[in-house]
């Protein structure tokens, strides 16, 4: 059984590497942040394959793959449990990128990537038991109000940026926490993480 932290493969671990790299650089060079790969760090990467490890059963999902660097941390989770991560990404650019690092890592068989607008392909999805929404701010609240209501009991409904863009998110987050159907927290993981959990 792969130990998520130690056993990460040595395919995953290169191409982890080289993400990290190619965005300190991109940050550095002052990248346009539309056009930078906008990856989560790795401490918020071990947290969320932890999350979808002891998700219940169901789909796995992401909204906003980027570079496929957070969509390795979550397939590994998949592949412990024998499942697999549905990730969405609109922009064809990083669409091409999270091939290539997919097939790269050697994670094609754990991740499946969708190219398109998340919100047209979220109908043919129930009984999702892990989201993970890093994509533009101003969707957040339309999307959780897509996913929410499709989460299994105990399902969990993860939002990045939140301590970080907590001006921009301000109205969603509060959206969250007042829903009666989700208990709701705010963690200080990288750059805050808003983890929702489905009581009903």
């Amino acid at each position: 059984m792969l130990n998520l932290i130690n056993e990460i493969p040595v395919p995953v671990l290169e191409r982890m590497h080289q993400l990290e790299q190619q965005d300190a650089k991109e940050r550095a060079d002052g990248v346009a942040q539309i056009k930078r790969l906008r990856q989560i760090p790795p401490e918020t990467g071990v947290f969320l394959a932890q999350l979808a490890l002891s998700a219940p059963e169901g789909t796995a999902i992401e909204i906003g793959t980027s570079g496929a660097y957070s969509s390795m941390w979550i397939g590994l989770a998949m592949a412990r449990r024998g499942g697999k991560l549905v990730t969405f990404e609109l922009l064809p650019e990083k669409v091409e990128l999270a091939r290539q690092t997919l097939k790269k890592a050697g994670m094609e068989d754990h991740v499946e990537l969708v190219h398109g607008d998340a919100r047209g392909h979220l109908k043919d999805y129930d009984e999702i038991s892990f989201c993970f929404l890093d994509a533009e701010k101003e969707m957040y609240g339309e999307f959780y109000e897509l996913v929410a209501p499709k989460l299994v009991p105990g399902g969990l409904l993860v939002a990045d940026n939140v301590i970080s863009h907590a001006e921009d998110l301000e109205d969603f987050i509060e959206m969250a926490r007042q829903d009666v159907s989700m208990d709701a927290a705010i963690l200080p993981v990288g750059k805050g993480l808003l983890v929702t959990s489905n009581r009903y």
